[in-house]
């Protein structure tokens, strides 16, 4: 599969079924209506596990801007696919948004509270404080790609500016340690903001929120959509800083 499907493909799955779980729990007159907390970190756990399985071997499974630009940063990807691969990835997550909308549109349509409609699409912190909302970012991104780097290690391009050679991503790790990666960040540190950890996640979501006709729904946010956008990539680029120096 051409690395750039591939990178689409697997984020609109990573969307379809981290953010499908989201709205399995929070719409109302669902199968699994108040399953909480715990269904939505395996849930998102899970998703990312399918996504690498199917995308790995054609591109790294990277599904995140973090990743790829850390990857960068770190010496491991090239820079002149990166604009093709964040193109991937934003279009993959607005698509992976939009068949979820139209599998739960009845139950968007069932649903009250706006606020919850909102959720399932993009995150939004469980208290509001700009500053400490975006260190909870950095943080989480900076656990999720520092473990990337450090479990697969060293792993450079076999010639000059190809990276081609050398598939570099979460699938490096195989997708069952990254599964269990980012269920242990959901459980451990998702609680202050949601963890996007991934700004296409978030923002082709909740690009999709804003042009989708959804029943009785409130603002995008906007205000808020830089956090989880530079939060992710500030800890991606920390992380892969720290790395290269630690490894020298």
């Amino acid at each position: 599969m051409n690395a750039y499907l591939a990178e689409y493909l697997g984020t609109a799955l990573l969307v379809l079924l981290g953010n499908g779980v989201v709205a399995n729990v929070l719409l109302d007159r669902t199968h699994g209506h108040g399953g909480g907390l715990i269904a939505i970190t395996a849930g998102w756990a899970f998703a990312v596990f399918v996504a690498v399985v199917c995308t790995a071997e054609s591109s790294g499974a990277h599904l995140n801007p973090a990743v790829s630009i850390g990857l960068v940063v770190a010496g491991q990807f090239a820079l002149t696919k990166l604009p093709g691969y964040l193109a991937a990835q934003l279009l993959g997550g607005m698509t992976g948004a939009l068949l979820v909308y139209l599998c739960y549109r009845d139950h968007y349509s069932a649903t009250a509270d706006s606020r919850l409609k909102l959720a399932t699409f993009c995150t939004s912190p469980a208290i509001r404080n700009l500053p400490r909302n975006f260190f909870c970012e950095v943080v989480g991104t900076f656990v999720l790609i520092f473990a990337v780097l450090s479990m697969t290690g060293p792993s450079f391009p076999a010639e000059a500016g190809d990276a081609s050679l050398v598939k570099v991503g979460l699938g490096s790790i195989g997708a069952v340690p990254v599964g269990l990666l980012v269920f242990s960040i959901g459980l451990s540190l998702g609680g202050t903001t949601g963890y996007a950890i991934n700004p296409v996640r978030d923002l082709g979501p909740r690009i999709m929120h804003a042009l989708l006709p959804i029943a009785d729904k409130r603002d995008s946010d906007w205000g808020y959509a830089a956090v989880p956008v530079l939060g992710p990539i500030a800890g991606g680029i920390a992380a892969a800083v720290l790395f290269r120096f630690a490894s020298q």
